[in-house]
């Protein structure tokens, strides 16, 4: 319960005391996209590293160097409410997100959605949902990054669930690299503990990047498939390491 309570409160103190940050970042807009963004991120980064510190759990990452320059597509499995801030802290490629759009009714959060360039979806809007994925790809061709749970809702810590095709369609129709990222351990933070945060083993695990015009004459769905199968057999083998 202690480690519970401390999370939260150091979650409302971020929001308060980075409304600042948000003003900063407004004020240099007119800067190239990849500078902008690192300085956009930074606030979050830092406040990731330090709130998985206060879970108590160790967090180790493979394959930062596989990382290409410009902007990707990491494609990632959805393990838990913690696999944002673990990648957060992690990987240095500044990145936005694919969520769901309820989470813009969190004052302060919903700013800093903004600022990193997330894309929200409404899913029971369809309209909205397509008109949501084609700004994904504007960003992409901007030069941003974006991460995707293409499974749509959390596993908690079971088997890898279908993918659907949506981050493979952004990759292709604005011809960037898709990268695989495998997460292991982060439902055992806080689903598996009946609400509350526990210490855990974390791995996150970086693909290589995939080309989607070199697999053009594979379809989405089977595209997707191979990525999903590439993130399972990588925390197959996170299990056989352990």
């Amino acid at each position: 319960m202690f480690r519970l309570i401390t999370c939260f409160l150091y979650i409302s103190g971020f929001l308060f005391y980075s409304i600042p940050q948000l003003a900063r970042i407004k004020k240099v807009s007119h800067l190239p996209i990849n500078e902008r963004d690192k300085i956009a991120h930074e606030y979050p980064k830092r406040f990731s590293k330090t709130f998985m510190k206060l879970t108590g759990s160790e967090v180790s990452v493979e394959g930062l160097d596989l990382i290409p320059e410009g902007p990707v597509v990491f494609i990632a499995n959805h393990e838990s409410d913690f696999d944002i801030p673990v990648l957060l802290g992690t990987i240095d490629k500044p990145f936005g997100f694919v969520s769901k759009i309820e989470v813009k009714k969190v004052p302060i959060l919903s700013s800093w959605l903004d600022a990193i360039n997330c894309i929200l979806i409404d899913r029971k809007n369809r309209e909205q949902a397509l008109n949501s994925m084609q700004e994904g790809v504007k960003l992409l061709k901007e030069g941003h990054s974006l991460v995707i749970f293409p499974e749509g809702r959390r596993s908690m810590g079971g088997p890898v669930l279908p993918f659907k095709v949506g981050g493979i369609r952004l990759a292709q129709d604005a011809g960037v690299p898709i990268v695989p990222i495998a997460i292991k351990g982060t439902a055992d933070v806080f689903e598996k503990n009946g609400r509350l945060i526990k210490p855990a083993q974390i791995k996150v695990t970086i693909g290589d990047p995939i080309n989607p015009k070199i697999h053009y004459h594979k379809d989405y769905k089977e595209l997707a498939e191979e990525v999903r199968r590439i993130i399972i057999d990588s925390r197959e083998e996170s299990n056989i390491a352990s």
